[in-house]
């Protein structure tokens, strides 16, 4: 084994050179510097993974996982963590998504932030994400999984902040750090009882040990807790309820950072560990279903949200939030291959989605606000039609890539062992509402009469740099999808004969199981019909409400106006967690800790020892008075006191 696999270190080490040479001298470079850096070193990224594939693919199957420790890392009592990665099925599949989705729209970024200020700070930011990204993907242990782990986390925060001097911007920051440090504190405590369960935080030795254990069956038992722990740890990084508030403020960040951040890579964080560890979670039942029900809950709570939202970033905001509920609810079901399928899906729509958001944003001069677009189909062609793809892949249009990964997601959530028709309900019709609020997006920016002055907003497509990579995120929301369209026809899903070696345990404990009554290939062809006639519908009523009768979803809005508020203020669930989280803790930090421990507790006594000290010196140097007498009085004095010292102590 030589090459490329023996030395994947090379793969991450590409964009944190890259981050640091932009980082520590990007200033004096000029723009075209930054960008051969910053893009070159995504490149050769991207090079090299494509090349770690080819040699992957000449391994026989007992070679895999390759697992190669380069150095040690830490040694406390008897925890042992090498720096190493482990590369099998599933690390391809994240490697070839974080390098290629990550280089194109670095690409991207040349055009999106060429009269922005911080050039060279956006950058190096951009390629440390994708070295944390990379690290946490290619870690072989929880430990090096976390360090990546926090590392996007950072990144996320001074990405979203990028705009520092903005205060929305800054506080979304912030607020993404502190909900994210939530869910860490349960990931932190998932790992210490996996350790004192364990013995180690090895990966591949961890699932081993899984294996020989009997599935949790009744009530809350270690493996279970570990899972919910995690699951804690997922549900922040990957906004899932109640943990999802972070993401939609996210989008004060430029628009390239939601497409990397928010929408290919680091969202999906949360459902590649829980992937990776789909041989803990199938023995631990109460966990899987806890995954399931909250993916379930979360992909219809943002999808109703995103149903009125005007902000072009914040409607796919919501709707990334709702696509991650997917993903969690096919891993819940015991679906993990299609889970990591719809990842792989999304992140060629939701990227092109954002991108394209921000080619229109770039186009109307920084407006997002789509009552104030209409019209621009025409003007910015490009750009029309890459959406207009991405919008069809996320609706579930038959052909596009979004078609064959959400029917998988459907028809396990129904056939599944572990799945029931409430979950297949729930997310066929959140199906109908994404067809629906996606093509409302498209009628209200592309169609209609322009509602800009445009006296003053001179349209205009993008630059090249812009263009190209919509146009090759357009090709994959198309045919990305079709390695598993022969199964369709009795034939293989080549996807999951690709993952099924990483899943095979886990597909082992689901054929125990009874599959569910009517689980048949005739069922399968009639939820996807049921499923194929809701994202028609959702398109029908978009249709009607945005383009044939655009009057009515006004007037729909003045009628409905308690339901409409509700949703347009987000079910209020920020105003909540102000009310009950944040606005006791700042009183408690204010009252308690500042004027009460801090100032009266700690500053008193410190403050007054230092009056004492004082008081007692000011006093003290009047001994220091210059005259002879004094001193020598003070000298009998004090050597009588020696003397009758001496005496009383020979006693």
């Amino acid at each position: 084994m030589t090459g490329i696999l023996e030395n994947a270190w090379i793969i991450p080490a590409l964009p944190l050179a890259g981050a640091a040479i932009n980082g520590l001298w990007g200033r004096s470079f000029s723009k075209q510097t930054v960008n051969a850096v910053a893009v070159g070193s995504t490149t050769l990224a991207f090079l090299s993974t494509l090349a770690l594939v080819a040699e992957f693919w000449r391994l026989a199957p007992a070679q895999i996982p390759v697992i190669h420790d380069y150095l040690p890392w830490i040694a406390a009592g008897s925890l042992r963590v090498n720096i190493g990665v482990q590369v099998d099925q599933l690390t391809i599949v994240m490697l070839l998504v974080v390098t290629g989705v990550g280089w194109l729209i670095h690409i991207y970024s040349i055009g999106y932030m060429a009269h922005e200020g911080g050039y060279y700070r956006f950058f190096a930011y951009m390629n440390l994400f994708m070295f944390f990204m990379l690290v946490l993907v290619l870690g072989a242990s929880y430990a090096l999984l976390f360090v990546g782990w926090e590392g996007v986390g950072l990144c996320s925060y001074l990405l979203i902040g990028f705009f520092f001097l903005k205060k929305s911007a800054s506080d979304a920051g912030k607020k993404a750090f502190v909900v994210n440090r939530v869910g860490d504190f349960g990931f932190l405590l998932g790992l210490f009882l996996m350790f004192r369960t364990f013995g180690t935080l090895d990966i591949q030795a961890v699932l081993t040990k899984v294996q020989t254990m009997p599935v949790e069956t009744a009530g809350i038992g270690t493996l279970t807790a570990i899972g919910l722990l995690l699951f804690v740890g997922a549900a922040g990084k990957s906004a899932q309820v109640p943990l999802y508030v972070w993401l939609p403020d996210a989008m004060e960040g430029p628009t390239p950072v939601s497409a990397l951040i928010h929408a290919a890579t680091m969202v999906t964080a949360g459902v590649y560990m829980v992937a990776r560890s789909s041989t803990l979670y199938v023995h631990a039942p109460f966990a899987m279903k806890t995954v399931a029900v909250i993916g379930c809950l979360t992909a219809f709570f943002a999808a109703t949200i995103g149903l009125v939202q005007n902000d072009i970033k914040r409607v796919l905001a919501y709707s990334t939030v709702s696509q991650l509920g997917y993903m969690f609810m096919a891993c819940g079901v015991g679906a993990f291959s299609a889970g990591i399928f719809h990842l792989m899906t999304h992140a060629f729509f939701k990227a092109l989605l954002f991108l394209a958001a921000g080619s229109v944003i770039h186009a109307m001069g920084g407006e997002q606000d789509m009552r104030h677009m209409g019209g621009l189909h025409g003007p910015i062609q490009v750009t029309f039609l890459t959406m207009l793809a991405a919008t069809l892949a996320i609706s579930g249009c038959p052909g596009f890539s979004g078609f064959f990964s959400k029917d998988e997601i459907l028809w396990n959530s129904f056939s599944s062992p572990y799945g029931n028709w409430a979950l297949w309900f729930v997310g066929a019709f959140t199906a109908l509402l994404t067809a629906f609020y996606m093509f409302r997006l498209v009628f209200m920016t592309f169609f209609g009469a322009p509602r800009y002055d445009e006296h003053h907003v001179h349209v205009h497509e993008s630059p090249k740099s812009m263009l190209i990579p919509l146009v090759v995120l357009g090709l994959l929301s198309l045919g990305g999808g079709w390695m598993a369209a022969p199964e369709l026809f009795g034939g293989k899903n080549y996807f999951d004969e690709f993952l099924s070696p990483v899943f095979a345990h886990a597909e082992e404990m689901r054929a125990q199981l009874p599959a569910p009554a009517g689980a048949s290939h005739e069922m399968e062809r009639l939820l996807m019909l049921v499923a194929i006639t809701g994202g028609v519908i959702g398109f029908l009523l978009a249709w009607w409400l945005y383009v044939r009768k655009p009057k009515t979803a006004d007037e729909l809005a003045e009628k409905m106006a308690g339901p409409h508020s509700v949703l347009l203020h987000k079910y209020y669930v920020d105003e909540l967690y102000d009310a009950v989280i944040v606005h006791p803790m700042e009183w408690i930090s204010e009252k308690i800790l500042w004027k009460g421990v801090d100032a009266a507790g700690i500053d008193g006594v410190v403050n007054g020892m230092a009056q004492l000290a004082r008081d007692a010196g000011q006093e003290t140097r009047q001994v220091q008075s210059g005259n002879g007498r004094s001193y020598a009085s003070w000298l009998v004095a004090g050597a009588a006191v020696f003397i009758l010292l001496f005496l009383w102590l020979g006693r």
